[in-house]
């Protein structure tokens, strides 16, 4: 199958970066960039009805993904309005978002069998469908970015059925029946790997593996559940889309980013807000492009406090390839104004 990226690739920034060129002002764009600071996507959510009911409906989705490049065109990315809940949602857990509360999937499985679910690859369908609008509405200087959640952080939600702090269902399983949790990632694994392609063929031109709960794995647990999933998941996508950019993000992984950047094969590599920058940039592969990793309460600080925290990340990734970003998703209370400053002090407006 040939390559799905742009022939044009150094033309955009970002892409560029992903494949391991330094750009000056770097590329950047912010993890939940399109969400519930802008009171333009708080006016669509009151409109259009419950946040599933935005995912699904690829007007409003693709409407809300471009939202922040309209609003900041000086970001160099859009990002695909979704949740990483949609694939087991189409694996077949019921899906439901609580106010106040969060997610939910039923039956958790803790309480059932991975056999007892009904699969419904089509409820991705409509997903890609956003992709395309996206893409077709898109600044061609900017890059359409997709995702999903990555195999253990998908996993953890599914066996406890909702959020938690330390993931303890999922790890206890784990522990406990690890054939049985093997079979529930490998699942993941294959569901993910058709819903990134179709990310793909639909018009994404880099991708993102968030692995929001990676960080509280053991060592072990860690290379099994989190960097052998990632890696069988890369060369796989690889196979079809030879070269595609690939960014990981394992939150919370602390010292084992280093094993997890040699094993993964991903492109560029997310560092969370607890990553000392001066210690990625000497510890991580030189011709790694890294992502981050401001971080996100330092936003809402806004001031000199920002001005103080932007400089710094800036610094210590000035000789490699760089995509500033957020150590983690921009917080719903985050002033406009503070955004607007941090752009300006990436790109040497200010």
């Amino acid at each position: 199958m040939p390559s799905a990226r742009p022939p044009a690739q150094s033309e955009k920034s970002l892409l560029a970066v992903l494949g391991g060129e330094r750009r000056d002002p770097v590329p950047m764009w912010m993890m939940r960039q399109a969400g519930r600071y802008l009171p333009e996507y708080r006016e669509l959510r009151t409109a259009k009805g419950s946040f599933l009911d935005l995912v699904y409906d690829a007007d409003a989705a693709a409407e809300i993904t471009l939202q922040p490049l309209n609003r900041f065109p000086e970001l160099d990315a859009a990002i695909l309005f979704s949740d990483i809940l949609i694939v087991p949602f189409a694996i077949g857990q019921n899906l439901s978002f609580i106010a106040g509360e969060g997610p939910r999937l039923t039956p958790p499985l803790i309480n059932a069998q991975l056999d007892q679910l009904t699969a419904y690859p089509a409820r991705l369908d409509p997903i890609y469908e956003t992709v395309r609008k996206v893409r077709a509405a898109l600044d061609p200087a900017k890059t359409l970015i997709g995702f999903a959640g990555s195999p253990w952080t998908v996993a953890s939600y599914m066996v406890a059925g909702q959020g938690s702090r330390d993931q303890a269902d999922a790890r206890r399983l784990a522990y406990a029946d690890a054939g049985a949790f093997a079979e529930l990632i490998q699942r993941i694994e294959a569901v993910t790997l058709d819903y990134l392609s179709g990310q793909i063929a639909a018009g994404a031109e880099a991708l993102q593996l968030f692995d929001s709960w990676a960080g509280s794995l053991s060592p072990a647990q860690f290379e099994q559940w989190v960097i052998a999933p990632t890696a069988r998941i890369v060369a796989s996508l690889r196979t079809r889309y030879p070269g595609f950019p690939i960014i990981g993000f394992p939150k919370g992984a602390g010292g084992k980013l280093a094993a997890y950047a040699r094993e993964t094969g991903i492109s560029a590599l997310g560092l969370d807000e607890t990553v000392d920058p001066l210690w990625a940039a000497r510890e991580l592969p030189d011709n790694l492009p890294l992502q981050g990793n401001l971080d996100p309460l330092a936003l809402i600080a806004g001031g000199d406090l920002l001005d103080e925290a932007v400089k710094p990340i800036l610094d210590a990734f000035a000789d490699r390839p760089h995509i500033y970003n957020l150590g983690h998703g921009i917080s719903q209370d985050t002033p406009i104004a503070h955004v607007e400053r941090l752009i300006s002090l990436v790109k040497g407006t200010k």
